[in-house]
């Protein structure tokens, strides 16, 4: 199988939706966007590292407020990404 390279845009794109509602899945995004729900938890435990967070403290990244126009970006983001899918 051949490994695909994701830009850094869409992996800070991905995680940033991820943790923009906690009402989000790994599994739920990673539909949405074609990718596996290990490599969005992945890039989302980097990302954890990367703040200096664990991820598995009871602090939640989900609850850092993402702005408006950055969620409207996002979604236009995904719904464009998906009709390429398509």
């Amino acid at each position: 199988m051949v490994m695909k390279v994701y830009s850094p845009e869409f992996k800070a794109d991905a995680v940033a939706l991820y943790l923009s509602d906690p009402s989000h899945t790994f599994e739920g995004i990673g539909k949405d966007l074609g990718i596996s729900r290990e490599t969005l938890r992945n890039w989302v435990r980097a990302e954890w590292a990367r703040r200096g967070e664990s991820g598995t403290t009871s602090t939640n990244t989900k609850d850092i407020p993402v702005s408006e126009a950055t969620q409207e970006e996002l979604e236009a983001e995904i719904a464009a990404l998906r009709a390429e899918l398509k």
